[in-house]
């Protein structure tokens, strides 16, 4: 047999997929930058309508704003919330990780509007209306006249929110709406590219996104915070973790060489939460006693906190249910999904890498 021995990296790593001016990933130096803006500054100043504005925008020439986009995602959302009855069947006997997938790959075009707003509009809709039916209750009612993450709220868990509690999810939706080209994107992109419609491209981002390795972190988080459980375990607890080899969620990146930016966007979000029960101490000594530890493992590279250990205590923060952690993503990261994928669609190119073939070739 003639082995052929590849010398090509495999993954794609560093290799550019396509053009874009709606983020880019400085893994070296710890920065994400959206659509001109980093991303912290962006979080103290923008809500997530203003951030969907400011991709669409770009992806795509328009001019809207914060309020244009408010109106937009308010009526998709009264518009999805009356669909319901068609696209719930399909999802009968189904995890809500799952269940959303169906949903999602039920939404069609509607005539006359705005594709990226029903997209953005019913996902939180969706989520909402498989967590109340896990419950044995019906779908709560969407709310056209307030705004995406305090209807997402109200949806998710049957009653209005409060103020700081809207504040801390829209901070959420802000901080992880696009992430440079990471594997949901890159899927997204790869859809459009072939000129299939916006919902084709959106549901292949989603099960994408569904993959332990890509939006499947922080639930694992909080069953490694329960599994450590106090103070005193801690130490005992990750030092054997560790000796068994043992991966540490919410800890590492495959881009960044530092600490994942978004984790302090999201652990300020907590502090100003934690009037309401987040518990930052024990998860602050937990994060702090973890990074330590690996850095005495690798001093040459240690692990930091990536953006699912925040993202874990925040949602969990916001009672939450675990079930629905990546559905909520994927409420937030619709925004850049649309945005590429319309991004993707402009330039035209269908994207179409190669292989290293590692086979026997032919006598």
């Amino acid at each position: 047999m003639n082995m052929q021995i590849s010398k090509t990296p495999i993954g794609l790593d560093g290799i550019p997929a396509a053009e874009t001016v709606l983020s880019h990933v400085d893994g070296e130096r710890g920065e994400l930058i959206i659509a001109g803006e980093r991303v912290g500054d962006l979080a103290g100043k923008s809500s997530f309508e203003g951030v969907t504005a400011r991709l669409w925008n770009a992806a795509m020439g328009t001019s809207l704003n914060e309020a244009n986009v408010r109106s937009r995602l308010g009526a998709a959302r009264e518009r999805a919330f009356a669909r319901l009855p068609e696209l719930l069947p399909a999802t009968r006997g189904m995890s809500i990780v799952d269940g959303f997938r169906a949903a999602v790959a039920g939404l069609r075009g509607e005539n006359g509007l705005e594709h990226e707003a029903t997209i953005v509009g019913a996902l939180p809709v969706i989520a909402g209306a498989l967590l109340q039916r896990a419950k044995g209750e019906h779908p709560i009612a969407a709310d056209p006249t307030v705004g995406h993450a305090a209807d997402t709220l109200s949806m998710l868990r049957g009653r209005k929110a409060e103020p700081r509690e809207i504040t801390a999810l829209d901070t959420y939706f802000v901080t992880v709406c696009d992430h440079g080209m990471n594997a949901s994107t890159f899927t997204t992109r790869v859809v459009a590219s072939t000129q299939a419609d916006l919902f084709a491209a959106v549901t292949a981002g989603y099960c994408a996104l569904t993959g332990p390795l890509h939006g499947g972190a922080p639930e694992p988080v909080l069953e490694m915070l329960d599994a450590i459980g106090s103070s005193e375990r801690i130490k005992p607890w990750v030092d054997s973790a560790l000796a068994r080899g043992e991966r540490l969620m919410g800890f590492g990146h495959r881009v960044y060489r530092v600490r994942d930016p978004r984790a302090d966007v999201l652990k300020r979000a907590i502090e100003r939460l934690a009037g309401g029960g987040a518990d930052l101490p024990f998860a602050g000594e937990v994060e702090a006693y973890i990074r330590d530890a690996l850095r005495r493992k690798n001093p040459e590279r240690p692990l930091d906190t990536n953006v699912e250990f925040f993202t874990a205590i925040l949602l969990d923060a916001l009672k939450i249910p675990r079930q629905a952690f990546t559905p909520i993503f994927a409420v937030a990261r619709a925004a850049g999904w649309t945005a590429h994928a319309r991004e993707q669609q402009r330039g035209g190119r269908l994207i179409r890498p190669s292989s290293a073939y590692i086979g026997s070739m032919p006598r």
